[in-house]
This record gives C-alpha cells, sequence and structure tokens, in this order.
C-alpha cells in the first residue's frame, strides 16, 4: 500500500496520467527487469530481516534520474509486506514536518525520501537520533525556559533516494545500512522494459520496433516509457495502432531524437563544445552560459549518459568531446585533420 504524505491538489488529466505511470511500475522482484546485482543484495537483506522480525536496515539509493529509485523503493516495501509513505526533501521544510511524519509512522513501516540531499541542515539533524536509536529529541519552548523532550519512535525503515549522493553530509550518509547505486540498463533489458509495458498499456508492438525504441531510450526505463506513449499516440493517429519499424522511426524522427538517443539539447551541448571551443576542454559553467542551460541540468541530466556512450569526457580541465562525437555529428576533427596534413608535410 502507498500513501503519499505529502499531498498536492493535482488536475484530473495529472492524476490519470499519473495513475498510469504507476501501473507500469513492477511491484515485485520477479517482475522489476535488470539490477541484478542490486536484488541480489536487496532479497538476501530482506530475507535476513523477515527471518529476524525486524525490519530491513536503512537504505539509501543513488544514480542518475529516471533508472528506477522510486520503483525500487515500493519493490522493497512490497516485499517487506510494510506500508510506504512517500514524501521529498524539500517538501520537509521544519523539524516539526519530520517529527510528524516519524511520529505517525508503524513498526515496520518505510518511509521514503526523495531528493534527500535537498534535506534542510536542521531537519538533517534531527533525522540522525530518529535512524540510530529510533530516538526523537523536540526542544519545548525558546530561550531560559526551554527543554528537550525525548520521543520513542516505531522501528522504521528509511529510504533516501539522490542522484547527488556526495552532497549527502557523511553522517547521515554513514547511519545508512545499505547504499546502492542503479546503474544504467543494458539495451536488452530496456527492450524487455518497454514490451512489458506495451503489455500493459495494451498496444502492440513488433520486436525489430522494440528494439529502435530501445536503442534511443538513453539505457533509461523512464525514458523508454515516455518514448513508447508518445510513438504510440504517433501509431494512433497516423497508422492503424500497431507499432512498427516505420512508424517508430517516424515518430523518433518528429521528436528530433537521433539513433543513439541523443535530443535537441545534447546536440546543443556538444556542438557548442566542437564550434566555439574546438572540442574542449570547457567548464562547465561557460557551457552553462553558452548553452542557457542550469549547471545541476547539464550534470544530472545531460551529462552522465554522453559520457556512458563515450560521446564526452570529465578533464581536470573541463569537459572535452571524444573522435566518436565529431563521427557522429558528422564534424571534421581537427586533431585528425592536423595528423593528416603533417603526414602530408612529410
Amino acid at each position: 500500500m502507498i500513501e503519499r504524505v505529502v499531498a498536492t491538489n493535482v488536475p484530473d488529466d495529472d492524476a490519470a496520467e499519473q495513475e498510469l505511470e504507476n501501473t507500469l511500475r513492477p511491484q515485485d522482484f520477479t517482475n522489476y527487469i535488470g539490477q541484478e546485482r542490486l536484488k541480489q543484495n536487496l532479497q538476501l537483506a530482506i530475507k535476513a530481516a523477515k527471518k529476524r522480525g525486524e525490519p530491513i536496515d536503512h537504505v539509501l539509493l543513488y544514480g542518475p534520474p529516471g533508472l528506477g529509485k522510486t520503483t525500487m523503493a515500493s519493490v522493497i516495501a512490497n516485499e517487506m509486506s510494510s506500508q510506504i509513505r512517500i514524501t521529498s526533501g524539500p517538501a520537509i521544510e521544519r523539524s516539526g514536518d519530520l517529527a510528524s511524519l516519524l511520529t505517525n509512522l508503524q513498526d515496520g513501516d518505510v518511509l521514503f525520501i526523495d531528493e534527500i540531499h535537498r534535506l534542510n541542515r536542521t531537519v538533517e539533524e534531527t533525522l540522525y537520533s530518529a535512524m540510530e536509536d529510533f530516538k526523537l529529541d523536540i526542544m519545548l519552548g525558546k530561550g531560559p525556559s526551554a527543554r528537550s523532550l525525548r520521543l520513542d519512535l516505531p522501528h522504521f525503515t528509511i529510504i533516501g533516494a539522490t542522484t547527488r549522493a556526495g552532497a549527502l553530509a557523511g553522517p547521515l550518509r554513514d547511519r545508512f545500512g545499505h547504499i546502492h547505486r542503479l546503474e544504467f540498463y543494458t539495451p536488452e533489458e530496456i527492450q524487455r522494459i518497454i514490451e512489458r509495458a506495451a503489455g500493459i498499456l495494451d498496444v502492440s508492438i513488433d520486436p525489430s520496433a522494440a528494439q529502435v525504441l530501445a536503442a534511443r531510450a538513453r539505457l533509461t526505463p523512464r525514458i523508454a516509457n515516455r518514448l513508447l506513449k508518445r510513438v504510440r499516440d504517433f501509431a494512433d493517429v497516423n497508422g492503424d495502432g500497431i507499432i512498427d519499424t516505420v512508424i517508430s522511426r517516424q515518430a523518433l524522427q518528429l521528436l528530433e531524437i537521433d539513433e543513439l538517443g541523443l535530443d535537441p539539447a545534447d546536440r546543443m551541448l556538444l556542438n557548442a563544445i566542437i564550434d566555439s571551443y574546438n572540442g574542449g576542454p570547457v567548464g562547465v559553467e561557460t557551457l552553462a552560459a553558452l548553452t542557457a542551460e542550469e549547471r545541476s541540468t547539464i550534470e544530472d541530466f545531460i551529462e552522465p549518459y554522453l559520457m556512458q556512450i563515450g560521446l564526452l569526457e570529465r578533464t581536470p580541465r573541463g569537459r572535452k568531446v571524444t573522435p566518436k562525437t565529431y563521427k557522429h555529428l558528422n564534424k571534421k576533427n581537427p586533431e585528425v585533420a592536423q595528423g593528416q596534413s603533417r603526414l602530408e608535410m612529410l
């Protein structure tokens, strides 16, 4: 059972989309495709915890966005037969907000905190004793008459998710018993995810079309599901609703997503490095100003995949494109041209 602690007023269309998104999320390890090493470690921990009749130790999941951290948290709760309450770091503004959440938990409950690296520092310090001793220290009153009250908390599990594990304070990070990184998926795993999602959405898709989508999904399930929905829309309007290779390529061309899964923002970044700085190196702050993108957007959303597929390098002096980038963008590599010129001179 999933209960959202921090609720907002959501329009009906957005609520319907969220409900559909929830149906695409696997609820157990059997249906969770990929992340095999992580699943093995968590299955072992869950079996041991259930055998002892205890909640699983606190879990920290980190990695690029869209790889399934929230889904994994729900799977852990379901495998533990526990209720999960979901919130996020920015939503917990004061220690009183955290106290309200923790005192309403039951033994064995899971509290999932997304973007945990964005917790307020005061809230974070309040969380230390709650995670380690299951005690909550509350200050009553102000000034000379202030006094501290310590409350006993139920034995619960915190699952934190973050895209920036390095931004977590050391004392908070050390209180997690399980720290796991979610890796990018393989194209074969992404294809299986697309075919599973197509079955849930009642969409007919050819295996070859699923392979085309998987190759352009940036090795990320969230993007794979989003592309599947957009191609489904294209197939419904411009075809008979069946997704084949031709329909897939036409839809992806309309979305301006190329064979490696690069979108206009990716290509703009790479072209900026090549055209303005001869392929780099160039600092991320300069790139942010040049492309009008936030530094965090470049570091968290654009760079990881480009580095994963070998189009971008991080060096001590800044970002630098690779020879593969020149070939993919059909650009002349100045280093290769210079080398040819020297050979001709010899």
